[in-house]
């Protein structure tokens, strides 16, 4: 059988994948992955499902080993990461020899970190999925001392790829799209909400995050007596006081604070890994715009993989050398000797 095992964990490992759609009448939201894209990187990389569980890491990763030799690679959030003390670059895939202690850092940008095993995460489905959802009770965070199960490696003697992604850390102008209560806050307050320049707060998990500023009210004129109502990922809760919080992976499936728009999908990881401090600022879309922007998931791995290139290494640092053809051919040795 073939294991992960985890030596030491930081406090917010969990296993996701993309999560579990179709249950939000039953009152559970879709949950998984808190950047979904860093799943489509890393399986573009290693040429495997997206939606093959991996572990999730949130600010910190671990140490683990794996008992027989396999392909890894680490996107979402950039980590310090060494096998065995040999430094190892994000978004590239690499080699886990058996035995070898990979060990993951904090992270110096973003804030989800995701390691994926090529063989994937093997523990039981539940309603479809291995992701873990905290807030509705199923599965726990990862401790130190825990063993989970793998599957095979697909292809071990796939070439080394690696991946320049788009960047994702520094926050900037986020896309947002109306939604059934924009109307619910006057032009001008719609204005200024877009006018300001919000910084992402320290107060945040995979239910959603709070941004902080300086500015004055962004009230309604009307809405906070509104019935509560379907609410997804991206969603722009106004609080009260005026505080807003953008809805991620695990939030809840209904809800009564006013919305005053929704964070397309295309610029939501920007908003999960932007970290503490991080400045971000809005702008409105059409609706017919924001659908401009939707990709399907098939069309999102492809653009991904035709963006891996093969990674060039030096032998020296290759662990794994000898699973390598290194000699395409080979002569008898007195060629030159021939007529």
């Amino acid at each position: 059988m073939l294991t992960l095992t985890i030596h030491s964990a930081g406090p917010g490992l969990t296993v996701q994948d993309l999560g579990r759609p179709g249950w939000k009448a039953q009152g559970l939201s879709t949950g998984g992955a808190a950047d979904p894209l860093a799943l489509f990187e890393s399986a573009a990389l290693l040429g495997v499902e997206p939606s093959d569980a991996v572990i999730e890491m949130m600010g910190f990763g671990g140490t683990f080993s794996v008992n027989e030799g396999m392909r890894i690679a680490l996107t979402g959030a950039v980590m310090q990461a060494d096998i065995d003390g040999d430094a190892i670059p994000p978004n590239a895939t690499h080699f886990l020899p058996a035995g070898a202690k990979l060990t993951i850092r904090g992270a110096q940008k973003g804030v989800f970190g995701y390691l994926r095993l090529a063989g994937g995460i093997a523990t039981d489905p539940i309603m479809d999925s291995r992701a873990t959802h905290l807030t509705a009770g199923i599965g726990r965070r990862l401790q130190t001392g825990d063993t989970l199960p793998l599957g095979p490696d697909p292809d071990r003697m796939r070439v080394p790829q690696k991946l320049t992604p788009a960047d994702r850390f520094s926050g900037d102008t986020i896309r947002i799209m109306p939604g059934p209560q924009t109307d619910f806050f006057s032009p001008a307050t719609q204005e200024a909400f877009c006018a300001t320049v919000f910084h992402r707060s320290p107060s945040g998990n995979r239910q959603g995050i709070r941004l902080d500023h300086d500015s004055g009210c962004f009230g309604t004129t009307g809405g906070l007596s509104n019935v509560s109502d379907l609410i997804v990922p991206g969603d722009i809760q106004m609080t009260g006081d005026s505080v807003p919080y953008v809805l991620l992976a695990e939030c809840q499936t209904i809800g009564g604070y006013p919305r005053i728009g929704s964070v397309i999908p295309a610029d939501l990881p920007k908003i999960a890994q932007a970290a503490p401090g991080t400045p971000l600022q809005f702008t409105f879309l059409t609706v017919a715009e924001a659908d401009a922007t939707a990709t399907s998931q098939a069309a999102t791995q492809r653009a991904l993989t035709k963006m891996c290139q093969p990674m060039i290494r030096d032998p020296h640092d290759i662990a794994d050398l000898l699973r390598y053809q290194l000699i395409s051919g080979a002569t008898p040795g007195d060629d030159l000797e021939r007529p």
